[in-house]
């Protein structure tokens, strides 16, 4: 276990197919990843660097910093690793902590046991060390251990984000089919947009994309919008270091020259809940919301970037309306949308071939257990230069 001050591997957990874009967070931050897997990152840091990740990152679920690393075969060679790692340092004997991790390997089926396995193995330590234990339970709010056994080899972390970063603290609606955080934040960083450029988001929904942009716009990292995280309840968090933090990316926070932000839908429910989203996450007053037919949208500059999240239905033909939707939307970014880049998020691949346009780029993701696709379309005037969708 590499002291606070030391330098150490940190591992990032993403949500499938997030982890490229958190990979170009960290870079931004001045801290490159070591690797880029399909479901985390790996960089090298201290652990203020762990905690200024939890700050800043918008496309992570976890930062996790590493406690021990041993082979196990056996769910007892897993008691007895877990028993070495000096928890008394670590946890505070009259405290909380709570375990979670993952399990691939043969002797087990049951990840709950491993991790009573964990809980069990610190306990212990800690009652051998200090004469008394820390309460343990489900709730992430307090210090959480996370392990990660696969195959024959065991790792143990601090989770020092404790609950799931991949929601930013403001969705007080989640709307019909929401977006997570972390999934619209990755979408944004994956298209061409930039924090000085419009931005249009017809069939917005609870408003996710658009408050993401804004919150982009004007500097405004997730980790404002929390008070509570896993590595403030740990013996070597230095709460004079996170307070600095958190107050220089306060001061960094910006409301000048933010661009032509519009989020739109045809629900006005949808746009009264966008609208309390937008005001809970404090950028109400950056976003222009309408009720509005997509087909009807008014784009207010000469270029800009579409985003568009619609309903995925289910399998082709059998939901009519939601095929000439496609075909609707296809025809407006053909006659009405010259000079725009236009970017569709769609977890029906079958429904994204009535547009009609060939798309420039095709950026799987995964939206909960839905394989997904963000597609890119350059849009020109005139027709003649559009290719159709295979």
């Amino acid at each position: 276990m590499a002291a606070p001050q030391e330098t150490s591997k940190i591992v990032i957990l993403c949500l499938p197919n997030l982890s490229i874009a958190c990979g170009q967070e960290c870079t931004e931050l001045g801290i490159p990843p070591l690797s880029v897997e399909p479901l985390g990152v790996t960089v090298e840091g201290t652990f203020a660097d762990a905690m200024r990740l939890n700050l800043h990152l918008r496309t992570a679920n976890r930062v996790l910093w590493p406690l021990a690393q041993f082979n196990c075969h056996h769910p007892d060679q897993l008691y007895k690793g877990v028993r070495k790692v000096g928890w008394e340092r670590i946890l505070d004997p009259d405290g909380y902590f709570s375990v979670h991790g993952y399990v691939k390997q043969h002797t087990i089926r049951n990840s709950q046991f491993a991790g009573v396995k964990v809980k069990d193995g610190i306990v212990d330590r800690m009652r051998d060390k200090t004469g008394r234990r820390p309460d343990t339970g489900p709730n992430r709010d307090q210090a959480v251990v996370y392990y990660r056994w696969k195959d024959n080899k065991c790792e143990i972390f601090l989770d020092t984000s404790g609950e799931t970063l991949s929601k930013h603290s403001y969705r007080i609606h989640p709307g019909k089919a929401p977006l997570q955080e972390a999934l619209a934040a990755a979408i944004l960083i994956t298209t061409r947009w930039d924090p000085q450029t419009p931005l249009v988001n017809p069939m917005c929904g609870s408003g996710t994309l658009a408050i993401e942009a804004a919150l982009m716009a004007m500097n405004k990292v997730p980790g404002l919008m929390r008070h509570n995280f896993g590595f403030m309840h740990v013996q070597m968090y230095p709460e004079s270091t996170w307070k600095k933090m958190v107050l220089e990316a306060s001061r960094k926070v910006n409301t000048k020259n933010i661009p032509k932000l519009v989020a739109t839908d045809i629900r006005r429910q949808a746009i009264k809940e966008a609208r309390d989203n937008a005001r809970q996450a404090g950028v109400d007053h950056l976003i222009e919301f309408e009720v509005l037919d997509f087909r009807k949208q008014a784009l207010p500059t000469p270029t800009g970037i579409l985003v568009y999240n619609p309903e995925y239905g289910e399998r082709l033909g059998q939901d009519k309306d939601l095929e000439q939707l496609y075909a609707d939307l296809g025809d407006f970014l053909k006659q009405k949308a010259a000079g725009y880049w236009a970017y569709v998020f769609t977890g029906n691949l079958d429904l994204a071939k009535k547009i009609g346009l060939r798309p420039k780029r095709k950026t799987p993701f995964q939206n909960a257990k839905i394989e997904c696709r963000l597609y890119e379309y350059e849009l020109y005037e005139g027709t003649r230069r559009y290719g159709q969708e295979d």
